[in-house]
């Protein structure tokens, strides 16, 4: 198909488009086809003057690329952690809308990034392990926007409650390290992108262990007969605890499909 073609359907949405972005359901926003028709042109304008001698080369200076909006991805995830955290603790408005429309960003890098593989496996044909890296992109792409979700879940929840603080402050520093320990999974999360290995995914399994034992924490404390929060509080914190339980779980998710493109088994 010829980009000027591709394009048009991308941007008109007609269901013939062969990007994949409405196949999921997802409204695109027009600066991502923009974005995304650059990228196109450039792949095969590149392929054009290289010839099939340099496409190799091509192919994997590609896959740098990918690898690298994977890394950015899970940059701003744990940046939104930390601040989603801060905003809920310190009833800090500012931050919590800055966590809000960062997800916005993170959508549109998913996006970009499931476009980036679906181009590169129409136009390059892998197979074995780099095959496995493109379809280990998609996969993680989403987890990653799933993960930027959780966080501006708790967000929002910190511009609801405000000007109110966080309560009841008991909970308070399980909290704050349920926020720190996500964040630094979603840290390691982009160096492990860059140095894939095997071993990866026990090493966040065993991180996770720590968010889930919080998890467990806090929901010990709402439920026991000395909890004087009242239920409105009780269930306020078990949703919260849930939104960090479960970037803890993407977090491990991504990883354990990272390990599958170095190794070609997924680990349990």
């Amino acid at each position: 198909m010829a980009v000027n073609e591709e394009f048009h359907l991308l941007s008109s949405g007609y269901p013939e488009n062969r990007g994949g972005l409405w196949r999921s359901g997802h409204h695109v926003h027009p600066v991502v086809v923009v974005r995304l028709f650059r990228r196109r042109a450039d792949v095969v304008a590149g392929d054009a003057r290289r010839g099939w001698a340099g496409m190799r080369q091509a192919f994997h200076e590609e896959l740098v690329r990918l690898g690298g909006e994977m890394t950015e991805m899970c940059v701003v995830c744990a940046q939104a952690m930390r601040r989603a955290t801060t905003a809920l603790l310190t009833a800090d408005l500012e931050l919590a809308e800055q966590v809000l429309g960062s997800d916005i960003e993170l959508d549109l890098q998913r996006a970009e990034c499931e476009e980036h593989a679906e181009a590169l496996l129409a136009l390059q044909a892998p197979v074995a392990h780099e095959l496995r890296l493109v379809l280990a992109a998609v996969y993680c792409a989403d987890k990653l926007e799933r993960m930027g979700d959780l966080a501006a879940h708790i967000a929002g929840t910190a511009r609801l409650q405000h000007p109110g603080r966080f309560d009841p402050a008991e909970l308070e520093e399980s909290f704050r390290c349920l926020g720190e320990l996500t964040a630094g999974m979603a840290d390691r999360l982009a160096e492990m992108i860059a140095v894939p290995y095997a071993g990866m995914f026990a090493e966040l399994d065993n991180a996770d262990q720590a968010v889930d034992d919080l998890h467990a924490r806090v929901l010990e404390v709402i439920t026991s007969r000395n909890w004087k929060g009242g239920a409105a509080a009780a269930a306020n914190a078990a949703l919260l605890a849930r939104f960090y339980e479960r970037f803890g779980d993407q977090a491990v998710s991504v990883a354990r499909r990272l390990e599958f493109t170095v190794t070609g088994a997924l680990p349990t």
